[in-house]
């Protein structure tokens, strides 16, 4: 038994023979119909670009073990040491928590200042598994029903417990990082104490 091939529909317009002697006896007829609606609007086309989205390189003045100042989020004005920079550019920083209160977080580098104070990172180990996907939240499964949301509106939500893991993996590292920081006299003095600028003073004519 023989299949034969479909007939291949053509791309291009096709004349036919019309009837009639106001009918113009040849009609163009297009090989795609054209679309009954349209936007009443212009629809804009996005930029073709070629440029490829790169990681932004850390700055010279900023390097494993370097002691940061924040300058925006929550905890602006702490000082903090910078870890590793992650996949998406971001730096890994962490107070240590148990001196300022500043937990293992992402920060830009374009909202922080790098100072000279250094300190050895050598002894510190960091987990391959504290990347960006370490930092993205959860939502919960379960939803609230419409009923739920209305009866619960004004009252304080319940807060989730910290995740056990990354309490432990925040005194892992903070262990060894203090460790190292006791070894400088004053160091730990310098972390805790919070960054700010008197009247009169600017940051760009300031050595840190």
């Amino acid at each position: 038994m023989t299949r034969t091939a479909p007939p291949q529909t053509s791309t291009e317009p096709r004349e036919v023979t019309v009837g009639g002697a106001k009918n113009g006896s040849k009609r163009t007829i297009p090989a795609a119909k054209a679309a009954r609606f349209y936007p009443a609007e212009d629809v804009p086309q996005p930029k073709k670009t070629r440029r490829v989205a790169q990681i932004a390189k850390p700055r010279a003045s900023i390097t494993p073990g370097t002691v940061l100042i924040l300058l925006a989020g929550r905890f602006r004005g702490k000082r903090v040491v910078f870890l590793k920079q992650l996949a998406s550019g971001l730096l890994l920083v962490t107070g240590p928590f148990k001196i300022n209160g500043v937990p293992l977080r992402r920060v830009n580098q374009a909202y922080v200042i790098a100072t000279s104070t250094k300190v050895d990172i050598g002894s510190v180990t960091i987990d391959e598994k504290i990347d960006d996907s370490y930092f993205t939240k959860t939502r919960s499964s379960k939803g609230q029903s419409a009923e739920e949301e209305f009866f619960s509106a004004g009252q304080p939500k319940e807060k989730e417990p910290f995740p056990e893991a990354k309490s432990e993996d925040q005194k892992t590292i903070d262990s060894a990082l203090i460790a190292e920081i006791k070894k400088v006299p004053v160091l730990s003095k310098y972390l805790k104490a919070s960054f700010g600028l008197s009247k009169g003073q600017f940051p760009h004519q300031l050595v840190f």
